[in-house]
């Protein structure tokens, strides 16, 4: 058996440390060694325990003074930490205040009737298409996530025991503090921390999942994907997430949408943008050119004369919108390619060209172009 690692170590704190200081040192901790936080890990699952036992010592000042004196040999409790009954769940929750608020409902909290603590949600990143944005999709998931326990059926009791009412909040799951303030007396209501508000308490704990009820395993989800979804859209799927412990509701999938990197369209909303770079003879003479749409292609007719930055508007070509109202068009943003080298035979021909009147510019043209430069910028 391994021997314990010092529970000051364990803290990262000395023995000196203030009740102040070890309370951040084991937030800090907790939070980061959570199991909802790292799924799967068992090195992080056994650190977050260790933190567990290591700050229900040191923060209760009698067993903290006794420890000093005999570390894990304490005669009078026959050792520290970890026991029959232990949970480290129940340090965390009575810690941070239980499911009703604050950090730990990132991690799922009890339901709203405070019946059984809810399962914490699961986000997903989900890589699509822009055939899958056009069409739709379906994509199977496989996820580690807390299911529930089989040789309890999510009781936490083991072999069917008996559950009896909680002795503390008398099966309320909530407990009533009287405090007094200079008004008078006050009274909160706050999650029962011995039974974590399901109102429950358990006899003999499934060995399995440590009276939680809950164990780590694998689900395959189908996640339906509508077409016309964009990069960082996110898709709810309400009770995917992690079981909750002792039969509560499981958490929520979060799937997040990111689209994969494509090179032939440039996407705004449900409109596409395609750019077409033609050849000075097709530019000038017209003709019919071949596209690329998401799906196949399409011909369109290139008008002769045809300037740089002239664009031609497909209607309907583009992507759907989520709701199917209704489909974007794609826009065909015309270049003109002017070639970079030329032999001989083509400056001849150029220069002939040169001569003729419709390839000088003229006056007219200018204001043209002018007045096309300038309302870009309009």
């Amino acid at each position: 058996m391994a021997e314990k690692q010092d529970y000051y170590e364990v803290l990262g704190v000395s023995k000196q440390a203030s009740e102040d200081e070890i309370k951040k040192a084991y937030r800090k901790l907790a939070i980061k060694y959570h199991p909802d936080k790292n799924p799967g890990d068992k090195e992080a699952e056994e650190k977050f325990k260790q933190c567990a036992e290591a700050y229900e010592v040191l923060s209760n000042p009698e067993k903290r003074q006794r420890y000093d004196q005999f570390g894990f040999n304490d005669p009078g409790m026959g050792g520290f930490g970890g026991g029959q009954g232990f949970n480290p769940f129940d340090i965390f929750n009575s810690f941070f205040g239980g499911g009703g608020s604050g950090f730990s409902s990132f991690f799922g909290g009890d339901d709203e009737d405070g019946s059984a603590p809810r399962g914490s949600s699961i986000r997903v990143r989900v890589k699509v298409s822009l055939q899958d944005v056009c069409n739709g999709v379906e994509k199977r998931l496989k996820l580690k996530k807390y299911v529930q326990c089989a040789h309890c059926n999510g009781t936490g009791a083991k072999d069917g025991t008996a559950i009896e009412q909680c002795p503390t909040c008398h099966g309320r799951g909530r407990i009533v503090k009287s405090m007094r303030t200079i008004f008078g007396m006050a009274q909160t209501e706050a999650v029962c921390p011995d039974c974590q508000g399901t109102g429950k308490k358990i006899k003999t704990r499934c060995s399995h999942c440590n009276g939680e009820g809950v164990v780590m395993g694998e689900e395959t989800v189908t996640v339906k994907i509508p077409a016309g979804v964009a990069d960082g859209m996110q898709l709810n799927m309400q009770g995917y997430g992690n079981v909750g412990r002792r039969g509560g509701r499981a958490g929520d999938l979060y799937v997040l949408i990111e689209e994969e990197e494509q090179k032939q369209f440039i996407r705004q909303d449900n409109m596409l943008i395609y750019s077409l770079l033609l050849d000075f003879p097709t530019a000038a003479l017209g003709g019919d050119v071949e596209i690329p749409l998401v799906e196949g292609t399409h011909t369109i007719h290139i008008a002769p004369g045809t300037q740089p930055n002239t664009q031609i508007r497909l209607q309907g070509k583009g992507l759907p919108t989520v709701n199917r109202y209704g489909r974007g068009d794609l826009i065909v943003n015309v270049g003109i390619y002017v070639p970079e080298k030329l032999d001989d035979d083509e400056r001849k021909t150029l220069r002939e060209l040169k001569e003729h009147k419709n390839f000088s510019t003229t006056p007219s043209l200018f204001d043209k172009f002018r007045q096309k430069v300038r309302s870009m910028f309009e």
